[in-house]
């Protein structure tokens, strides 16, 4: 999540002081990512370090007011425009956890799967409460809530179609046969070597 292009587009609707930022962005997303004050800050001094932004003028209560400049706008233009690209690593904590325990020795890897679902399930239940608890789902600030909740309605969603996908596949496979022990040969040092390129 680019919380340094998010608030570049906010400011891009207009001058903002760093507590009204917090408030646009989350009025914007639902408050589903919080972001503290210091974090707004430290990020407006990198954009203005980088020429995107520039303080304004200071109101009577002692807010600096940002504004965006023209290169900052330019930025925002090039991030709407432009698609979310997403890693090509394996990151995924969940991903690693049940490819590792697949293949360790005397791990109920099935166990550790109906735990993840379990979690899941409970989850996904209650992103559906809270999507169906919005007073005005058509109003602006509503739209843009229910945005980021039916995305993490659908990353649910698929995170439990994977489980299963994953207990399938290793059903076909008796636990013992998919253990690995450690192996006896001695790793060398430095960097693995890379892997070819797949034609």
């Amino acid at each position: 999540m680019s919380v340094r292009q998010s608030l570049l587009a906010i400011l891009d609707q207009g001058p903002c002081y760093g507590y009204q930022l917090r408030a646009e962005f989350d009025r914007r997303t639902g408050s589903t990512w919080p972001l503290n004050v210091g974090q707004i800050y430290n990020t407006l001094d990198r954009l203005e370090r980088d020429g995107l932004v520039a303080k304004g003028d200071v109101d009577a209560q002692g807010h600096v007011y940002w504004e965006i400049t023209d290169a900052g706008s330019a930025e925002v233009a090039a991030w709407l425009a432009s698609p979310v690209e997403r890693s090509g690593g394996t990151r995924d904590e969940l991903a690693i956890k049940l490819a590792v325990a697949a293949t360790l020795p005397g791990v109920d890897v099935g166990e550790v799967i109906q735990a993840q679902r379990t979690a899941s399930l409970r989850q996904l239940q209650e992103l559906n409460r809270t999507k169906y608890a919005g007073a005005n789902p058509d109003g602006p600030e509503e739209l843009a809530w229910s945005l980021v909740v039916d995305s993490m309605i659908f990353a649910a969603e698929a995170e439990v179609r994977w489980l299963d996908h994953t207990e399938q596949r290793l059903a076909q496979h008796p636990q013992h046969a998919l253990a690995l022990e450690l192996s006896t040969e001695r790793p060398k040092r430095g960097r693995p070597a890379a892997q070819p390129a797949a034609v």
